[in-house]
C-alpha cells in the first residue's frame, strides 16, 4: 500500500511540475518583446554620429526608435549576420554589407563600451537597410541603364518593416518577404546552387570548320564530348573517340534544347558558341538575371500574359497556372522589344498599319526614293498633314517625314489579320504577321520592336473570352469582310514584356541566347 501511495505521489508531482513548466514558459514572441523593451538594456544612439552618414533613411529609423539601440539581443544580431554572410545565395555580395566589421564587433561584444555598442548598432542598421533595399528593388536602377525600360520601380517601407519585425519577432519573415517570390526567381536561385556544384572549368576552346552530323568523324569531337560530359549531357566514358556516335547525338540534342537552340543534333556555329561558354560566364549570367528579377513587378496579378523576349515565348497565366503558350517574334538588336508592363485594352481585326518613324526613316523613305512604285506595291497610302492623299508623282523626298503612311488592311498587311493593343510609351503591340514562315526559325529576333504572335486568332479568342460574339468562327467571319473593327478586352489582363536568359527546370540548367547582349554589361556593373 505504501509503495502505491509513493508512486501515485510521484506521478502527481511530475504532472504538477509539467503544468508549472507550461504555465511559466513565455511565448517566443513575448520573450523577444521583453528583450527589446524591458529586460535588455537599450543604449543611447548619438544623433550626431547618425548624421555623419548623411543617410535620411538611417536618421529616420533611429528617430522612429527614440535614438536607442534596436539590435539588443544576440538572436537578432546573429540572424542579420547570418543572412548577410550568405547574400551570395541571392546573387549579391556580403562585402557590400560590411559583414567583416559586423562579425568582428559581434565576437568582441562583451568588451565593447556603450558608445561602441551603439555605433555597432548603427552600422548593423545600415547594412540590413541596404540589403533589404537591394532585395526589394535591386542593387542598380534599370532606368539609369536602359532607355527602353518602362517598369514602375518596386518600393518598400524598409524602416517600418524593420521596426515591426523587431517588436514582433518576425525579422526572418520580413527578410524572406523582401525577396522576389516569382517561380523564375526561385529557379534562378536553384540554378546558382546547381552551377556552383560544377568543378573549375579548364576545358579547351572548341573549333570546327563546317558542320558535324551523326557518324561524322573529327578530332574536335574529343573536346565536344568532354564539354557534354562536363555539363552532364552525356555520361562519363572510359575512353573517347573521334566518331560522332548516336549517344553523343542525344547529348547534343539535350544540350541544344537546354540552350534554346534547334535540337536537330547538327553541330554548327551556334552550338559550338554555346559549348564554348565557360562555367564562370554562365554563373555571371545567372547573377545578372537574379538582379533583373529584383526589378520586375512583385505582384503580377491573377491573369496576365508574360513574354520572355530571349526565349521567344508568350505564356498566358491564370491563377498561377499556364493556360496557353505561343511562339513569338521579337525585335532585332537594333530595334529592341522594350521591357514594360501594361493592361490589355482591345483587339483590332483587319488593322491598318501606320508606319512608325524608325521604319519610315530607315526603310520606307530610302526604298521610295529609289522606286516611286514601292508604296503602291506595299499597299501604302500617303497623306499630308491636312489628310490629303499624295500620289506617287507628287511625293516629295524633302517633305517625306511630314507625311503619314498607312498600309491598307488585308493578308499582305504587315500586322496580319489582328493586333492586340495596350497603352505604352513605345507604340508597340502584339500582332499577327504576313510572314508566318518566320516562326519556323530558331532565332526569331526579327521584328521592329513589336511582338508578332503565332496563332494570334486563337490567342485573341482566349483574351476576348466571349463565345457568343467572338468565337473563332465569328472572328473568321469578321476578317472576311476586310473592314477594320475593334473588340474590347473586358477581362482585367496584364501584359509583361520581360527579359531573362537563365533559370533551372527539373534540376537542369536552362540558358537562352543573350540576343541584346545585356548580361555581361549588367554583371560588370553589379560587381563594380
Amino acid at each position: 500500500m505504501y509503495r502505491f501511495v509513493l508512486i501515485a505521489a510521484l506521478f502527481f508531482f511530475q504532472i504538477s511540475c509539467k503544468e508549472k513548466e507550461i504555465a511559466y514558459t513565455p511565448s517566443l514572441k513575448k520573450g523577444v518583446e521583453d528583450m527589446t523593451k524591458d529586460s535588455v538594456k537599450r543604449y543611447v544612439v548619438d544623433s550626431t554620429y547618425v548624421a555623419t552618414f548623411e543617410n535620411d533613411s538611417l536618421a529616420s529609423f533611429y528617430k522612429m526608435n527614440g535614438f536607442k539601440t534596436v539590435w539588443n539581443t544576440p538572436q537578432l544580431r546573429q540572424l542579420i549576420i547570418q543572412e548577410l554572410s550568405t547574400a551570395d545565395k541571392e546573387g549579391l555580395e556580403s562585402k557590400d554589407y560590411n559583414i567583416s566589421d559586423l562579425d568582428r564587433h559581434e565576437k568582441n561584444i562583451s568588451s565593447l563600451t556603450e558608445k561602441e555598442i551603439a555605433n555597432y548598432d548603427v552600422q548593423m542598421t545600415l547594412s540590413i537597410q541596404k540589403y533589404l533595399t537591394h532585395l526589394t528593388q535591386g542593387k542598380l536602377n534599370p532606368k539609369e541603364l536602359y532607355t527602353d525600360w518602362d517598369l514602375a520601380p518596386n518600393h518598400a517601407e524598409i524602416n517600418q518593416l524593420l521596426t515591426a519585425a523587431i517588436m514582433g519577432d518576425s525579422l526572418q519573415i520580413v527578410i524572406e518577404k523582401a525577396k522576389p517570390n516569382h517561380i523564375v526567381y526561385k529557379r534562378l536561385k536553384e540554378a546558382l546552387v546547381l552551377i556552383n556544384k560544377f568543378p573549375v572549368d579548364t576545358l579547351k576552346k572548341i573549333e570546327i570548320s563546317g558542320k558535324l552530323k551523326v557518324n561524322d568523324t573529327s578530332q574536335s569531337l574529343f573536346d565536344i564530348k568532354r564539354r557534354l560530359i562536363y555539363w552532364k549531357d552525356i555520361k562519363a566514358q572510359d575512353s573517347l573517340t573521334s566518331l560522332y556516335d548516336p549517344e553523343t547525338e542525344k547529348g547534343i540534342k539535350r544540350f541544344q534544347s537546354r540552350h534554346g537552340l534547334a535540337a536537330d543534333g547538327v553541330i554548327g556555329a551556334s552550338t559550338i558558341m554555346a559549348l564554348n561558354i565557360p562555367k564562370n560566364v554562365r554563373k555571371e549570367q545567372i547573377i545578372a538575371n537574379l538582379e533583373r528579377w529584383r526589378w520586375f513587378p512583385r505582384n503580377m496579378g491573377e491573369h496576365y500574359l508574360i513574354i520572355n523576349i530571349p526565349d521567344y515565348k508568350l505564356h498566358a497565366v491564370f491563377k498561377n497556372d499556364t493556360t496557353r503558350t505561343h511562339n513569338v517574334i521579337v525585335g532585332t538588336s537594333k530595334r529592341k522589344t522594350p521591357v514594360l508592363n501594361s493592361k490589355l485594352s482591345y483587339a483590332v481585326f483587319n488593322p491598318t498599319w501606320t508606319v512608325p518613324p524608325t521604319i519610315l526613316k530607315e526603310d520606307i523613305i530610302p526604298a521610295t526614293t529609289k522606286n516611286r512604285n514601292y508604296l503602291a506595291g506595299k499597299n501604302i497610302t500617303v497623306y499630308d498633314k491636312n489628310g490629303k492623299e499624295i500620289n506617287a508623282s507628287s511625293w516629295d523626298p524633302e517633305k517625306a517625314l511630314n507625311y503619314r503612311y498607312v498600309q491598307s488592311p488585308g493578308t499582305y498587311n504587315s500586322l496580319g489579320m489582328v493586333k492586340i493593343m495596350f497603352p505604352n510609351n513605345f507604340t508597340v503591340y502584339l500582332h499577327d504577321t504576313n510572314h508566318r514562315e518566320y516562326f519556323d526559325k530558331t532565332n526569331r529576333s526579327l521584328s521592329s520592336g513589336c511582338v508578332r504572335v503565332q496563332n494570334p486568332l486563337e490567342l485573341t479568342e482566349y483574351l476576348l473570352d466571349d463565345k457568343k460574339n467572338w468565337s473563332l468562327e465569328k472572328i473568321t467571319e469578321t476578317l472576311k469582310k476586310e473592314k477594320t473593327q475593334n473588340a474590347k478586352i473586358k477581362n482585367d489582363i496584364a501584359i509583361y514584356q520581360l527579359y531573362w536568359t537563365a533559370w533551372s527546370h527539373d534540376n537542369t540548367l536552362q540558358f537562352r541566347p543573350d540576343i541584346y547582349t545585356l548580361d555581361n554589361g549588367l554583371y560588370q556593373k553589379l560587381r563594380n
